[in-house]
């Protein structure tokens, strides 16, 4: 992970190809577990208002335990691969293109059910201090464009 840019209202990093996440090791500080495979850039981004993990799940690998978040949703964007999700007592399946909003309230686990690995995107965000939808807390300045 580098960073490839940045100023005082930017910062643009290089995680690598997504095929490469599994040289990314996450260590989790409390549990001490070591995680193949995941990396979280919300640090390194240096973000005020989310955080941000991927993750390459080994095909047939089951995430064999349910959590929750204290003040977070997450939403999941699913890359490559399918599985299985469960929120709460519901089992559904998720596939490359599925994308999955769990609230603080959700028990969440999930698998990867096919033969390839499941390559995934979580972005969690506290809950319920989104102030627009869409465009509308956007909008347009005077300056140049140099693309």
């Amino acid at each position: 992970m580098k960073t490839t840019s940045e100023n005082k209202n930017y910062k643009a990093v290089d995680i690598g190809p997504l095929a490469e996440l599994a040289k990314h090791e996450f260590i989790h500080p409390k549990f001490k577990t070591r995680d193949k495979g995941r990396i979280f850039i919300g640090e390194l981004l240096q973000t005020t208002g989310a955080e941000i993990s991927f993750r390459k799940l080994p095909a047939g690998t089951v995430i064999s335990f349910l959590h929750k978040h204290i003040k977070h949703e997450e939403i999941y964007v699913f890359l490559k691969g399918s599985g299985q999700f469960q929120v709460d007592d519901d089992t559904f399946q998720i596939r490359e293109g599925s994308i999955v909003k769990v609230s603080v309230d959700g028990s969440r686990a999930l698998s990867s059910n096919s033969n390839e690995p499941l390559v995934y995107m979580v972005i969690q965000s506290h809950q319920n201090t989104l102030a627009a939808y869409n465009v509308s807390d956007g909008y347009r300045v005077e300056g140049n464009v140099k693309l």
